[in-house]
């Protein structure tokens, strides 16, 4: 490679992996790491690069003298490319036929040079200046006047909200959606509902189950850029009947089912450890601060409804529109609730717990847990926001 083309991929490779760990990268990856490095790459563009590949480019970029010297292909550049600025997802076949001149790397290359050419250019100043103190003194209130408004400014535009008035990959992938495990079948019903996007209750927990499986399919995540917020959902006529189907927003500290986790839901549950009970529409919220191969601790358990005849045709009334919300203020997490018949009143507190949990991703889906015998049914979302609020001093 030569000099520009490998700084510009040491570049590449630093924005990638924070973009999926959310974190610089300062020591080289495990293979566990970049495993998932690696699944993480083939689930947003549909192109492959090797984990063995991944954790040599570690070693390499943090090391460049005392390691092995690699020379990443260049359809590899631009698959990496390709992660890094959120392009449509495709294949080689498709790349091949229609985007053989990598594109993506060559203009991630040339803005790299462009940007580094002109550093070195302004190295040396071209006017020197003889300012009195005063003058000092009125540009540095200018400054910090003009940080404290970019840094208003930035903070607001961290609100997003969502309507799903479009679900096709490209306008959620623009619009900082990432999924995570896709099943192609039920990801293509996404868009069955217009102004929705629908997901299905499949098979499927972010906790390990007895045989250790893990996971939740069709997972919509997007990244938290601030410490303190609120989120919710809204939802059309999602009456679960049967364990454990449910739908609701998830809060991670990463994106691989490992780290400390929140989820608040609408689901179903008919097990009373042999009790004999009607069938009950809750909400439930669990976490668990040890990460996900530690015990969750359930820290809300609210009966919405109860499916017996008394109460079948008033859930059915109440449940056509419903509301999930979380609020995060520091380390207190606030759970909070609405539904209603045509429109959502407002919001009633369930619970208020500290949860020592730092969240940097949010995602909202669908599950069963791993029950295939029971059947999936889908859940209609048509409003999801995420917006920062001030946190205590």
């Amino acid at each position: 490679m030569s000099t520009i083309d490998e700084k510009a991929f040491f570049r590449l490779f630093h924005e990638a992996h924070e973009k999926c760990f959310w974190k610089e990268l300062t020591t080289p990856l495990s293979e566990t790491e970049s495993k998932h490095f690696s699944n993480e790459i083939l689930e947003r563009t549909g192109l492959v690069v090797g984990w063995k590949s991944i954790k040599n480019y570690s070693l390499h970029i943090l090391n460049p003298a005392t390691n092995k010297p690699e020379n990443p292909s260049t359809a590899t550049l631009d698959t990496f490319a390709r992660y890094v600025s959120n392009a449509a997802k495709t294949d080689e076949a498709t790349r091949k036929k229609n985007e053989a001149h990598f594109r993506y790397w060559y203009n991630y290359r040339d803005t790299y040079a462009r940007a580094h050419s002109t550093r070195r250019k302004r190295t040396k100043p071209v006017f020197a200046f003889k300012l009195k103190i005063w003058d000092l003194i009125a540009a540095l209130i200018l400054l910090i006047t003009i940080a404290f408004y970019l840094y208003r400014n930035n903070t607001i535009s961290t609100d997003f909200t969502d309507n799903f008035t479009t679900v096709s990959q490209d306008s959620l992938s623009q619009k900082g959606w990432m999924l995570k495990t896709e099943d192609p079948i039920y990801w293509d019903k996404r868009d069955e509902k217009t102004g929705h996007l629908t997901l299905y209750t499949l098979d499927g927990d972010n906790y390990p189950d007895t045989a250790g499986r893990i996971g939740i399919k069709n997972l919509l995540v997007k990244q938290i850029a601030t410490s303190c917020f609120s989120t919710e959902i809204h939802l059309s006529n999602f009456i679960p009947q049967q364990n454990w189907q449910q739908v609701g927003i998830l809060l991670m500290e990463d994106t691989t089912f490992t780290s400390k986790s929140v989820r608040f839901t609408l689901s179903f549950n008919d097990f009373f450890g042999g009790f004999q009970k009607p069938g009950e529409v809750l909400l439930q919220a669990i976490s668990t601060t040890e990460g996900a191969f530690s015990k969750p601790e359930e820290i809300a358990h609210s009966v919405v409804f109860t499916t017996d005849a008394a109460q079948s045709a008033i859930m059915t009334k109440n449940l056509r529109k419903s509301a999930l919300r979380i609020e995060k203020l520091n380390h207190t997490y606030r759970f909070l609730f609405a539904s209603g018949n045509d429109d959502l009143f407002a919001f009633k507190e369930i619970i208020s717990r500290d949860i020592l949990i730092n969240p940097k991703y949010v995602g909202i889906f669908a599950l069963k847990g791993f029950r295939p015998d029971i059947p999936a049914i889908p859940a209609h979302i048509d409003f999801f926001s995420l917006k920062g609020q001030q946190c205590k001093e």
